[in-house]
């Protein structure tokens, strides 16, 4: 085993979230705030000499506007960089011949301002591991009381102890559309196993199947997103009969169903990692969904319908994905993300798209060559040949067998793992 030096993500509730949410909304509110101010001031550059200001050209532009000091200086630096790194991936994809790009949006909605993330760095917090109370702090203009700080209590997993990392170089204050959470980013010393092999594995997102994997070698898994369903429903009819939304009770019975879509998706990350260190896969290949709830050429939000909007407004890929990386590369195991332009609609074995192709939600039949399978499985068979494109010849009649028969794996909520389902023959 070697030693490898590491970047870890650890996500940690609020247990004081009532007494600090309006603080952190006025932290996230002007965020978001600044982030327009900036959008609009590199918009006016581009405008007048086509050139996009870096982020330590545009803190000097900005650093004595108002809303900058609505945040803990190193705060809006942070706002400001992640705006011209925005700019600078769209700038890469227009010089690249993508005409269909658009640079970022403003962040308001109406006349509202959405909760941005608001990172802390060095200078910006101060950890208390012995109370698990941690110090963010706020901008001048935001102060009240000649109070310079917002004092949370966290809660992380049991088997996360923060007194133990040296190094925690950032503080994240994340609204996950329900209530506010910290992310702790750290480096740690790990020991890392070699890779275990140099397949590929492509996995492929969505709503109904959290999950489905393409392997190299020819066969597929499904992960069904029934469980956490079950716990939306649940959940929601809870609430609904507490007498307020905001109630003690409300607060508890979010927080519940906040803490298990995070335990499945710990539990879910952990077993496609040992999966792949079973199959000696040495490079996960994952659809890159950061643009899913924009039209790609209007740039405004897609409806996918009622039930649809709801699942995707939910819908955690992205934490997912950090989840996935970090556990990969615990077993020294590459995580790639592609772009998953018509991997939906191309038929893995022929490579004919064709939107009709895709008869039902969870059927994909290609009127070129015959193939017929999961339409999720093809997906994610499209995804890992973006890495790998070698096709599999030696695992039988594609049309009819691992494409269109995966093996199914379902969360236990007993056990808190994941198992097998077991088929069913006539």
């Amino acid at each position: 085993m070697a030693k490898k030096v590491v970047t870890r993500t650890y996500t940690a509730s609020i247990r004081n979230q009532s007494r600090v949410s309006d603080d952190l909304d006025a932290l996230g509110f002007a965020a978001s705030k600044l982030w327009n101010v900036g959008r609009w001031t590199c918009s006016r550059i581009w405008d007048e000499i086509d050139y996009i200001p870096n982020h330590n050209e545009l803190t000097t532009y900005l650093k004595n506007h108002e809303r900058y000091d609505d945040l803990h200086s190193q705060s809006s630096q942070r706002v400001l960089q992640e705006l011209a790194e925005a700019f600078n991936g769209w700038y890469g994809k227009r010089q690249n011949g993508d005409a269909r790009a658009n640079p970022p949006g403003y962040r308001k909605h109406g006349d509202e301002h959405p909760r941005s993330t608001v990172t802390f760095k060095a200078a910006g917090f101060k950890l208390d591991t012995q109370h698990d109370r941690v110090r963010l702090s706020q901008g001048s203009n935001l102060k009240e009381y000649w109070s310079d700080f917002i004092l949370c209590k966290f809660q992380t997993r049991p088997d996360v102890d923060l007194s133990a990392v040296e190094n925690v170089q950032q503080v994240r204050a994340v609204w996950t559309d329900e209530e506010w959470e910290l992310h702790f980013v750290c480096k740690v010393e790990s020991e890392v196993a070699e890779s275990p092999g140099e397949k590929t594995v492509g996995v492929d997102l969505g709503i109904n199947n959290f999950a489905a994997l393409a392997y190299e070698d020819g066969h597929a898994e499904l992960y069904p997103l029934n469980c956490l369903k079950q716990d939306d429903y649940y959940f929601s009819k809870r609430i609904a009969q507490c007498d307020d939304s905001n109630s003690e009770q409300a607060t508890r019975l979010n927080q519940k169903k906040s803490a298990r879509r995070t335990h499945y998706f710990h539990t879910l990350s952990k077993h496609i990692v040992q999966r792949c260190v079973d199959e000696g896969v040495g490079t996960i290949v994952v659809g890159n969904l950061s643009g899913i709830r924009e039209d790609e050429e209007t740039d405004e939000s897609k409806n996918w319908g009622k039930h649809g909007n709801l699942d995707l407004h939910s819908w955690a890929f992205d934490r997912f994905t950090e989840l996935l990386e970090y556990k990969a590369e615990m077993e020294d195991i590459a995580v790639e993300q592609v772009s998953e332009r018509d991997t939906s609609n191309s038929c893995s074995c022929c490579g004919r798209t064709r939107k009709a192709n895709r008869v039902e939600r969870g059927l994909y039949v290609c009127d070129d060559c015959g193939t017929v399978a999961n339409a999720d499985v093809n997906g994610a068979e499209n995804i890992r040949q973006k890495v790998s494109p070698s096709l599999v010849t030696d695992s039988g009649d594609r049309s009819n067998g691992w494409l269109a028969q995966p093996s199914t794996f379902l969360f236990d909520k007993e056990t808190g793992a994941f198992a097998p389902q077991e088929r069913v023959t006539s």
